[in-house]
């Protein structure tokens, strides 16, 4: 029987330490989260990133835009917060209206005020082998409960099911500088089955339930399931059979109660880190 990765105990653990270290600052941190058009869940995410924000002490700015905002628009909205000193960490929620080009919008925040680490200059710096000024919040996240379950990495074969710039392509790029050895899969992907079945780490993040079964599952596999999706009866689940791959695996993640906590925890870590960058502490 695997042992459960709880992330939302070891989220609340890092916190805490966190929420320690801002008490004690004469000026907070401060967040700001531009998040354009009427997506239900968007405001939902954007809500939660900034209670907890509050909760730990950091200062949280919200710039809403209706849904028939323009590029230029956003992209002055980012110019003036990259010059303001008082913002440590800009985000732009996703996904944005169809008109807006994200990519551009993404590359134009700051580098050094990137809080979701996702510009080009900081995931270019995770490809070279160095360490950027932000990492991407759930690979980080997931990187960071491996360590805290004492799970080795270096050495092990890391499938992930899933390439995009959120999740798949950095978290790859992250195992491997820390000496795994990284498959990644896609929907292009033949025989996907038989490569899982290799996998000593199993990284499932397409977005898609029930992906991976039972059968899919090596003996003794750490398994990390990034999915977040709706069972019939509206309740969530992630990519993975938990029930079925559970007696198979070495360890697991549940959804919710995983990965997810371990994001906005990140996403908290690097507003602090930032701040810290910026104010040469």
């Amino acid at each position: 029987m695997a042992k459960l990765i709880e992330g939302k105990i070891v989220a609340k653990k890092i916190l805490e330490n966190l929420s320690d270290e801002i008490l004690f600052l004469e000026k907070k941190p401060c967040l700001a989260v531009i998040i354009a058009g009427d997506d239900a869940a968007s405001k939902i995410y954007v809500n939660s990133k900034k209670k907890k924000a509050e909760e730990l002490g950091i200062k949280s700015v919200v710039i809403e835009l209706p849904q028939n905002c323009t590029q230029q628009e956003i992209l002055e909205k980012i110019y003036t917060l990259n010059n303001d000193d008082s913002v440590n960490g800009i985000l732009v929620q996703l996904p944005l209206p169809p008109q807006i080009n994200a990519k551009e919008v993404v590359e134009k925040i700051h580098p050094l005020k990137d809080v979701d680490g996702l510009h080009p200059y900081n995931l270019g710096q995770i490809a070279a082998g160095n360490k950027p000024h932000a990492y991407p919040c759930t690979p980080k996240g997931i990187i960071r409960l491996l360590e805290y379950y004492d799970i080795s990495i270096a050495g092990k074969h890391a499938v992930i099911i899933g390439r995009s710039n959120l999740v798949g392509r950095p978290l790859s790029l992250m195992l491997l500088n820390e000496n795994a050895t990284v498959t990644v899969c896609h929907s292009k992907t033949k025989n996907l089955s038989q490569i899982t079945q290799q996998a000593d780490i199993l990284v499932s993040a397409a977005g898609q339930r029930g992906l991976v079964k039972a059968d899919m599952v090596k003996d003794g596999a750490v398994v990390i399931d990034v999915g977040i999706n709706r069972q019939e009866d509206g309740k969530l689940c992630g990519d993975v059979d938990f029930w079925g791959a559970e007696p198979r695996a070495s360890y697991i993640t549940p959804v919710p109660g995983g990965v997810g906590p371990m994001t906005i925890c990140s996403l908290m870590q690097n507003t602090f880190d930032l701040y810290k960058i910026q104010n040469k502490i």
